[in-house]
């Protein structure tokens, strides 16, 4: 039986809305949808966003107003909701949300993240590094114990077939050294897998396209958002596509179906 998980970074759930984020996502037939940059809060999204397409939204979110914030929504309730990772530093900016579907025969969890992005200058580039210090640890744990898929906006571009113009972009938070270093210590190391890319070994596939210049005309993008899920699951994957007919943010769906049942 097929399991759609979908990934998409909304750059705001009411601007996405406005754009046909809903009637889509009526459509598109998840059965687990993550999003990130919510950029709501608890009241904006009660009475409208709490359910969408028939899935129950699970959600973490900034304290500031209109920043960042992440949701899972979920057709089959989940056993256990997790927020936060624990670090006040990043659970205040609402960057994770874990929901489990745990059986007597296995212990599961779907992840919604949003990694932070160093892109405005050295400030958040310091914080990025020291998000990606907690996260490893935290998924390696989360590894030992259960098997898990981790959806979201990671910000960084793996490989050079990541991103039109890798060459230029060497010294661009994205696709630092140290990023990419880190994103194959994870997948080489820590032994998750980049599940988009263990089915597509395509170049220009990419989810996030600048506002500036005439990017997503061009084809100009980055592959920021991915699955990244422990080996078994990884192996339970079928199909992968990215949704280019609309577009509700800067960012397209990731949507990829598992031959799972949870």
């Amino acid at each position: 039986m097929a399991f759609r998980l979908v990934t998409l970074n909304l750059n705001g759930i009411r601007s996405a809305a406005n754009k046909g984020f809903v009637e889509w996502a009526a459509q598109a037939g998840a059965d687990c949808l993550g999003v990130q940059e919510v950029k709501a809060q608890a009241e904006d999204v009660a009475g409208k966003f709490e359910q969408v397409a028939g899935l129950q939204g699970h959600f973490h979110f900034a304290q500031k107003k209109g920043y960042s914030g992440v949701g899972l929504y979920t057709r089959k309730p989940p056993s256990a909701v997790i927020t936060g990772l624990g670090h006040d530093d990043f659970d205040t900016e609402g960057r994770y949300v874990e929901t489990r579907f745990d059986t007597p025969e296995r212990k599961l969890s779907i992840i919604s993240c949003y990694f932070p992005s160093g892109s405005s200058g050295e400030e958040r580039q310091a914080v990025k590094f020291r998000f990606l210090d907690c996260v490893y640890p935290h998924l390696l744990a989360l590894k030992a114990e259960r098997e898990f898929i981790l959806v979201g906006d990671i910000n960084i571009a793996h490989q050079q077939i990541d991103l039109k113009n890798w060459k230029s972009n060497q010294k661009n938070s994205g696709f630092l050294p140290e990023e990419r270093a880190w994103m194959t210590r994870l997948l080489e190391q820590a032994g998750l897998v980049d599940v988009f890319r263990q089915l597509n070994p395509h170049p220009e596939q990419y989810t996030w396209w600048s506002n500036r210049g005439q990017a997503w005309a061009k084809n100009v993008g980055w592959r920021l958002d991915y699955h990244l899920a422990t080996p078994g699951l990884a192996a339970l994957a079928r199909r992968e596509s990215i949704y280019l007919a609309q577009r509700f943010s800067d960012h397209a769906p990731l949507i990829i179906d598992y031959d799972l049942k949870l």
